[in-house]
């Protein structure tokens, strides 16, 4: 359909039949209660992440973490459960997810335990109008709540948008395959005074009990440093957004086919109406002005709670302040997060345990991954998953420098990367050749730097150095001959791609850590080492999470002793763990890890620079 096509279809004029779906919309009320997210004296906590929509893998874990028999009855007594969002989307039974939760819900609290959801993006989607992940089965399991007169009366309007020599065939294809049936019962469903969508509207964004918060996405101290009203500002947000949506539908304003992404350009259509025609309604002109809200909200933000994934994708440096202050005024010590599926389908901690990863692929068929529940008990954090294995504590989340073959550990690819089979060469960057290198059933391509002076191999210092650092940017690195030449192999991760590719592509928005935190920790890390040499072709970027990769490091590390003269304009923020980090380093704990790859002097520079990046940032 064209661009024109689907504005004049998201304008119509509705019919009283359609308008009749939206049964209570009509009185929204824009605050809505909500319910507690505050909890004290909780002996036992179970939290899910991200079910999507995997009834039967949720039934499971629920079983294997005893709070329901057989017959999906509630047997948990006081404990808490805590499902942390995204139930929906992708999978076939997330409406079976959603009605076992609301069953649940009563019969816990009879008991004296509670089950809580805690707010994921997908449910937000849901509510407001982004359908783009539900599945066929998703929308097939409303179907029966659909009167046929109203899907009818959508498609004669669908028909009418398009024009009188429309081809009715080809029509009908392409509405039943853009509003499969039971998308308009399921739109009822999640709307604000809908089964699902006054019930959602309840649920908060964040929950604390006694020392654990948990959010869907993350948490920084941004989020939650306005008198700790995060749950307030979205609830109020949300429903102000919903109250306008419905305000432009009753009105005809809006179709509630219209994807929520494209409301802001038919409100802005309506206004420029209104206003050449001189029609204003104060009601309808402030619905359609708070639409065009809609990339300033924090609903929608890529840095909001429901999205943030740098607590999972900055390194520690950068993200180890910002979790432990936003934490400090929530009054808790961890944080337990779904959203990011980890890659070993395992629960994973970060931090000390300040972070728990549990989203461990649930739907199985999307993710490639299993269903899992975190334990909290006596103080102690356990991973359960329905195989019967479990973890205590949790796994701690390995280093991950780009997409590894079968997610082998930095350690594993060190000893591949020593005893692979050395295949053709080329040139590349002037001073390295790229190799194709055979181990077992791998082949991957590496990076090979000759050795320039004797005992000095400043790619493998620079990977050394952001592991004692804890950065996690320089890909593994080791020292090898190839053909009897000495020098480094470098790991070049699958799936990369430069800088210059990247701004070309104007990539970035889905970055897991903001760029702004990865370019603020690569020019601190080419200040300590001194790397005169930082190429658009040696800043390169993981393609699944736009993770940073630094390349090409045979320039750095010389004796100078004060930063390169490039980076002098540039400001030097310290985050509390990067000054202890740099306050760490000594000659001692240097010369241990880098010694048969520098000599005295250059690590004894190392140290020299270091002092000029904490004085410059006093």
């Amino acid at each position: 359909m064209s661009a024109a096509l689907i504005r004049s279809f998201s304008t119509w004029r509705r019919p009283v039949a359609v308008v009749g779906l939206l049964v209570g919309l009509m009185s929204v009320n824009v605050v809505q209660a909500q319910d507690e997210w505050q909890f004290e004296g909780v002996e036992r906590v179970v939290a899910i992440a991200d079910i999507h929509g995997a009834y039967e893998a949720f039934e499971k874990v629920l079983r294997r973490a005893e709070l329901v028999d057989e017959s999906l009855t509630w047997t948990g007594g006081e404990t808490h459960l805590v499902i942390v969002g995204d139930v929906l989307d992708r999978g076939p039974e997330s409406r079976l997810a959603l009605d076992l939760i609301r069953k649940l819900e009563g019969q816990a609290r009879a008991t004296g335990g509670r089950v809580h959801l805690v707010l994921g993006n997908h449910e937000i989607m849901n509510l407001t109008g982004d359908l783009r992940y539900v599945s066929a089965d998703e929308f097939a399991a409303f179907a029966d709540q659909e009167p046929l007169a109203v899907r009818a009366a959508e498609f004669d309007r669908y028909v009418e948008a398009l024009g009188l020599s429309t081809d009715l065939t080809a029509a009908r294809g392409a509405f039943d395959a853009a509003y499969p049936l039971g998308f308009f019962a399921h739109r009822r469903a999640f709307a604000p005074g809908g089964e699902y969508g006054e019930w959602l509207r309840t649920k908060p964004a964040l929950l604390v009990i006694d020392d654990v918060a948990f959010v869907h996405g993350g948490l920084v101290r941004a989020m939650v440093d306005h008198g700790n009203s995060l749950n307030a500002r979205l609830s109020l947000e949300l429903n102000g957004f919903l109250a306008a949506i419905d305000t432009l539908v009753s009105a005809g304003v809006l179709s509630q086919t219209v994807e929520v992404y494209d409301m802001p350009a038919s409100a802005s259509e309506y206004l420029e109406r209104s206003a050449s025609e001189g029609s204003h309604n104060a009601d309808l002109d402030a619905a359609a002005r708070r639409l065009l809200e809609l990339n300033s909200m924090e609903l929608f933000d890529p840095d909001g709670s429901l999205w943030y994934r740098g607590n999972v994708g900055c390194n520690r440096l950068t993200e180890q302040d910002r979790l432990s202050s936003a934490l400090e005024i929530v009054g808790a010590e961890h944080l337990v997060v779904g959203h990011t599926p980890t890659a070993s389908a395992s629960v994973l901690s970060r931090m000390n345990e300040m972070l728990l990863r549990i989203d461990t692929g649930m739907l199985n068929e999307y993710y490639g991954g299993r269903a899992s529940a975190l334990i909290i008990e006596g103080g102690e954090f356990t991973a359960i998953y329905t195989d019967g294995s479990e973890s205590l504590p949790p796994l701690e989340q390995p280093r991950r420098v780009g997409l590894r073959p079968d997610n082998l550990t930095a350690e594993e690819l060190e000893g591949v990367l020593t005893l692979a089979e050395v295949g053709t060469s080329q040139r590349f960057d002037g001073t390295a050749e790229l190799v194709t290198l055979v181990y077992r059933d791998f082949q991957f391509v590496g990076l090979f730097t000759r050795a320039e002076e004797r005992g000095v191999l400043p790619e493998v210092a620079a990977y050394r150095l952001d592991r004692v650092l804890g950065i996690d940017m320089v890909p593994v690195t080791v020292a090898r001959e190839i053909e009897g030449v000495p020098g480094a192999v470098q790991y070049l991760p699958a799936s990369s791609i430069s800088e210059a590719q990247r701004s070309e592509q104007q990539l970035g928005s889905s970055a897991w850590c903001p760029l702004g935190d990865q370019f603020s920790d690569m020019y601190l890390f080419d200040a300590l080492i001194f790397n005169e040499a930082r190429t658009l072709e040696r800043i390169r970027y993981s393609t699944d999470n736009l993770q940073l990769l630094l390349l090409g490091h045979d320039q750095a590390f010389s004796t100078e002793r004060t930063r390169p003269a490039y980076m002098e304009n540039i400001p030097v923020e310290l985050t509390a763990a990067w000054r202890d980090a740099l306050n760490a380093l000594n000659e001692e704990n240097l010369s241990n890890a880098l010694g048969d790859v520098l000599n005295r002097r250059r690590i004894r520079a190392i140290l020299a620079r270091r002092d000029v990046l904490l004085e410059l940032a006093r």
